[in-house]
């Protein structure tokens, strides 16, 4: 049996020790002027075990919701989850502040002209991430989908929070900003499938025969591998120029990606063809007429 005497050092000894303990976890590290904001020792353990268990939880549930997904919708769950969680890591900042009695009042009032400044430097970079999330959510772009925006054409090959990565026709790297999507227009072209529309121009001189134009630039189309012949080519008449008698051959491809090839080589077999055929393809030409003044 312990000693009456043993025992009351031992509790002295454990009261000293835990008043140590108390003593260094409640050091005033911060604090301002009337002691609204302090920052303690022992506060910035807890943030950082808060901040440990609330990225267990997170974790598990992010495991929990994308296990059975499909891995293109994993893929904008983890984008739209990583913006996510930072919220959800301020959020609990301010309550675990909020509970143990720092005045989150205070540290916003005390900030203010800061936070004003980084919000207007930041202000793209958050329309940036809304933007991000919205074509993630409401599916405007996908990865592998040909996009056009600015007159710049290209294969989406990831989208990011707050930029989106494609890859031209000449394999180089187009780096969008998501916000660009609210502010201009955007082609898809291939949200309605891999098909596409595509066209060449050219001009006929007058007095050309336009039949024979017509079956010509048909025969321009329906010889190339790339054509689908379904829908089949077709010519259009689409004005009397100021030189020349225009038309359009229009025709599908099953890789508009890569559309400028075949057109090029349409184009080379359309100058062929008229060259064989004695159709010539005028350039602009006017009239000069000079009046000379009359003798006095």
């Amino acid at each position: 049996m312990q000693d009456p005497i043993d025992k009351i050092e031992t509790i002295v000894t454990e009261s000293s020790v835990w008043d140590t303990i108390t003593s260094f976890l409640g050091k005033v590290i911060y604090a301002n002027e009337d002691s609204s904001i302090k920052i303690t020792i022992g506060l910035i353990l807890l943030v950082f075990i808060i901040y440990g268990i609330t990225s267990v939880v997170l974790t598990f549930l992010k495991k929990l919701v994308s296990k059975r997904m499909p891995e293109e919708n994993r893929v904008k769950f983890d984008t739209v989850f990583s913006f996510s969680r930072w919220l959800i890591y301020l959020i609990v900042l301010l309550v675990v502040f909020d509970s143990v009695g720092v005045n989150v009042t205070a540290i916003f009032a005390a900030s203010a002209a800061l936070l004003i400044g980084v919000g207007l430097a930041l202000q793209t970079l958050f329309q940036d991430i809304i933007s991000g999330i919205f074509i993630l959510v409401d599916q405007t772009v996908s990865v592998n989908d040909i996009i056009e925006i600015e007159g710049k054409v290209g294969r989406v090959e990831e989208i990011k929070l707050r930029t989106t990565r494609a890859v031209t026709a000449d394999n180089k790297v187009l780096v969008i900003p998501n916000h660009l999507y609210l502010t201009n227009s955007l082609y898809n072209w291939t949200q309605n499938g891999t098909t596409t529309r595509e066209s060449v121009q050219v001009g006929v001189a007058y007095g050309s025969d336009v039949q024979l134009v017509k079956k010509l630039l048909l025969e321009a189309a329906s010889s190339h591998p790339q054509v689908l012949p379904d829908p089949e080519p077709a010519v259009q008449f689409i004005n009397f120029g100021d030189s020349s008698l225009d038309f359009k051959l229009i025709f599908t491809l099953n890789d508009s990606f890569k559309a400028a090839f075949p057109k090029s080589d349409i184009r080379f077999e359309i100058d062929r063809l008229f060259r064989e055929n004695n159709i010539s393809i005028p350039f602009p030409q006017r009239d000069i007429h000079i009046i000379e003044p009359k003798k006095q």
